[in-house]
């Protein structure tokens, strides 16, 4: 005999465990449900990235800053392409968020908040994460939630997935989990929160939702669990066209159709500025390689035609430009090429070519092209500044790149109160979503807006929490 519950979250990540801690503070009976044997999701590989305005730390900093000009930057970076309501939602209410880690004694990493550029920056200061990234936050999220189940006022029910979804209209729905994996359980509750992130670990469901070849970084638990019990449901999907790929990751090494972000190519100018060359599998350039914008190169690499690129370079740049990768010297591109997969070298750049799989006419002449613009010192293809030296001293090196994905952005479809909606646009009863299961073009539309994922995964799971708890889901 189980207990009866007022609310039923799955997953338990970064929406869903303040969804729970906040329901069950202010009164309410829950069930939280995670199908891997830990909490946490994606908090224990993200960067834990946070953005919000006029919070106590940037006041504690000197750092000016307002809700209406950090909605003014997602904008501008995202071209308004993201959700409106969403974005007032998530911002209006993001510095409450930050102050309630802050005051339940997150550690902030020294520097934050501070500019970052690892995609379009804002113009003020406001990213703020800790000195443990992702796993600063669940330090904080982990205590809260302890507190709550010793007190008796949360369920948690570990290897357990959600396998489907019920929704009764006028009545109360419910969640069949597969608990400990062994028992079929079907679950009512009056309401039901769907916190089971995204899908960038699923091939399948990604190539049909998102429309792109899939490279993976993701957490391996990110399989859309959420959006396939709810679409089963009759619910709808958003944000379907406004996928966009973070700009390339090295193949992994024993798993195919996997990037291994920890040995991560350094592609942004700001990082370093690149010796190289950037070719597709017609060895074309395709961007300025020095191009300051990282949203920009994005763009041009979402534009090819699998996303696959390598960058290629001569020996004198592999001993000049350090580090072309995370983690490696110089002596460690050289003692990886031909062991480590994606990494080649070659005493000609035919030669080269036919290794890594790229069309050797195109690529002789590209470097031909590229050299040229070197001794004239002018870029007339992509307008490139950088042009240090030509691309002339064997061994010539390649490195394969591909667009990866680390989040999605298509997901279920709900209204301003987070309701998730059928597929004729109402909203189903007692049915609500938070996190990535909404899709990341929810918040940021098509572009990645900083922080602009993990801080409304948090304060909408808060405020799902606290209006559930009171009996006013709308």
């Amino acid at each position: 005999m189980h207990h009866q519950y007022d609310v039923v979250i799955v997953g338990a990540g970064t929406g869903g465990i303040p969804c729970a801690v906040e329901a069950a503070g202010h009164g309410a009976r829950v069930l939280l449900v995670e199908k891997d044997s830990r909490i946490g999701g994606t908090l224990h590989t993200s960067g834990g990235h946070m953005s919000a305005a006029g919070t106590r730390r940037q006041r504690e900093r000197g750092i000016e800053d307002s809700v209406q000009e950090h909605i003014a930057d997602i904008e501008r970076i995202s071209g308004g392409t993201a959700r409106a309501d969403l974005v007032e939602l998530a911002a209006r209410h993001a510095p409450e968020t930050i102050d309630w880690l802050d005051g339940h004694g997150f550690e902030f990493a020294p520097e934050s908040p501070r500019l970052v550029y690892g995609h379009e920056p804002y113009r003020v200061p406001r990213t703020h994460y800790g000195k443990d990234a992702g796993l600063s936050i669940l330090a904080v999220l982990r205590r809260l939630l302890d507190e709550q189940i010793a007190a008796g006022r949360v369920d948690l029910w570990l290897g357990s997935a959600a396998i489907g979804l019920t929704e009764r209209p006028g009545g109360a729905p419910s969640v069949t989990v597969l608990r400990g994996g062994v028992d079929e359980v079907e679950v009512p509750a009056p309401a039901v929160v769907l916190a089971t992130g995204g899908f960038a670990s699923d091939r399948e469901l990604f190539e049909e939702l998102e429309g792109a070849a899939l490279v993976s970084a993701a957490h391996p638990t990110s399989t859309g669990d959420g959006i396939v019990i709810a679409r089963e449901a009759g619910a709808a999907i958003a944000g379907r066209g406004l996928y966009l790929p973070t700009f390339g990751g090295l193949p992994h090494p024993t798993t195919p159709g996997r990037a291994y972000y920890d040995e991560r190519p350094l592609l942004i100018a700001s990082e370093r500025l690149p010796w190289e060359i950037y070719v597709d599998r017609t060895g074309l350039r395709f961007v300025a390689e020095d191009e300051t914008s990282i949203d920009l190169k994005e763009r041009a690499l979402a534009t090819s035609a699998d996303g696959t690129f390598w960058t290629v370079f001569d020996d004198k740049a592999r001993r000049s430009s350090v580090p072309m990768v995370v983690g490696w010297s110089p002596d460690d591109v050289s003692a990886k090429a031909g062991v480590r997969a994606g990494v080649h070298k070659a005493n000609t750049l035919t030669e080269l070519a036919a290794l890594a799989g790229i069309a050797p006419d195109g690529l002789t002449a590209t470097v031909e092209r590229y050299n040229e613009a070197v001794t004239a010192r002018h870029d007339a293809e992509f307008g490139r500044t950088h042009l240090p030296a030509p691309i002339a001293e064997p061994p010539f090196f390649a490195i394969r790149n591909h667009a990866i994905a680390l989040v999605t952005f298509s997901g279920l479809d709900v209204d301003e109160h987070l309701r998730v909606r059928r597929t004729d646009g109402t909203p189903m009863d007692g049915v609500h979503a938070a996190g990535e299961v909404i899709g990341a073009a929810a918040t940021c539309g098509n572009s990645f807006c900083g922080g602009m994922l993990i801080t409304p995964a948090l304060t909408f799971g808060r405020l799902l929490g606290r209006r559930l708890a009171a009996g006013r889901a709308r």
